[in-house]
């Protein structure tokens, strides 16, 4: 069966600004986010890609189009499986807000009981996901053959989520993996069990540089903004 590349997209203005975006419109890269997605040919140049599927979002499709541009023989798919977490009323809140919410507790601790206020629980955000993974592994294969690469643009919680049922783990451990704007996982499927061989990767060491600010012990809800 094929391997997977999840790619998360770049840094975005809503995690510069600490603000959980779900599905509002209009959010784009920032800066920084552009120049990771301007790197991110040059980091897969030796990849043969078979296809490409993305989040219907603005800073999935601005993430790619580097890559798109660099190979102009591929084109990408739009699947909303892969799209952001509904995160319903939390939608464009501040997450310095969010801390004090009940539900953020439950979302640390117990995530597979979480389902935000007007928007979906986590479980069915992992069921979409990997459920559309299992399609396109099955399409890749029957179009490219079993050792098809392809690749796929998403989210922070999503990748995740997809990382958790390739190890087979409980959802409520999902807030233990970690994955930074534009790093790439990535996962090969076979008959009897996925393997995962890339995780989070970024090619950057900031993030593992002492901070002056220590990090909390909690979860970034929707990814975080990576190293400084």
């Amino acid at each position: 069966m094929p391997t997977l590349i999840l790619v998360r997209h770049g840094r975005s203005t809503a995690n510069t600004e600490g603000i959980l975006a779900g599905w509002t419109p209009g959010v784009g890269l920032d800066e920084r986010g552009a120049a990771q997605a301007a790197a991110l040919p040059g980091r897969l140049a030796a990849v043969p890609l078979a296809e490409v599927v993305t989040s219907p979002l603005q800073r999935c499709r601005e993430t790619l189009q580097p890559l798109l541009d660099a190979r102009p023989g591929l084109t990408a798919h739009t699947d909303e499986r892969i799209g952001e977490c509904h995160y319903g009323d939390w939608s464009g809140r501040k997450l310095a807000e969010l801390k004090d919410e009940p539900l953020m507790e439950v979302v640390q601790a117990h995530p597979a009981a979480a389902a935000f206020p007007g928007g979906e629980s986590l479980r069915a955000m992992q069921t979409r996901a990997a459920e559309a993974v299992r399609e396109w592994n099955a399409r890749v294969e029957r179009d490219h053959g079993p050792d098809a690469v392809y690749l796929m643009c998403s989210h922070g919680d999503i990748i995740k989520s997809l990382v958790a049922d390739a190890l087979g783990l409980h959802l409520d451990l999902f807030q233990r993996i970690s994955v930074e704007p534009c790093s790439i996982t990535a996962i090969r499927y076979t008959r009897l069990r996925p393997f995962l061989v890339r995780l989070g990767d970024t090619g950057d060491f900031a993030s593992l540089v002492p901070r002056e600010e220590t990090p909390g012990d909690e979860a970034a809800v929707g990814g975080g903004a990576g190293a400084p």
